[in-house]
């Protein structure tokens, strides 16, 4: 950290923004940061438990990283969560459908597949009213 002549502030090391990786750094700079084997990628490299299971990685086939990186609990949470949502959305429309369909009783609670096949039975009945 060092002050410039026009500056009054301490200048910190710049954050790394989304996109880029806290390794980024490294990749451009070598492994180690400088000579000493002291600097911020390896103060980083430190820091990440997660820093050798990045490296095996890398030697993998793009299936099997994107296995991995699938069976992690972030994404595995995330995936539940649209899921749950188109599901719902499923259900919603075969609800709105449902309504639409006459039965007696009205109120008669029906499974996803007896919906579509009282569905189809009263298009076919629609059309053949209309062409008559």
């Amino acid at each position: 950290m060092m002050l410039n002549s026009d500056q009054t502030e301490i200048e910190l090391p710049p954050t790394h923004s989304k996109s880029e990786s806290i390794f980024s750094d490294c990749s451009r700079t070598g492994s180690t940061g400088d000579a000493g084997g002291v600097g911020l990628c390896s103060q980083s490299r430190a820091a990440e438990p997660g820093d050798a299971v990045k490296k095996d990685l890398q030697h993998l086939s793009r299936e099997e990283r994107r296995r991995r990186r699938r069976a992690t609990a972030k994404y595995r949470t995330a995936h539940a969560t649209r899921e749950r949502i188109r599901v719902e959305a499923f259900n919603m429309a075969f609800a709105e459908l449902r309504k639409l369909l006459p039965t007696l009783p009205p109120d008669k609670k029906l499974s996803k597949i007896e919906i579509l096949r009282l569905a189809i039975c009263y298009i076919s009945y629609l059309n053949h009213v209309l062409d008559v």
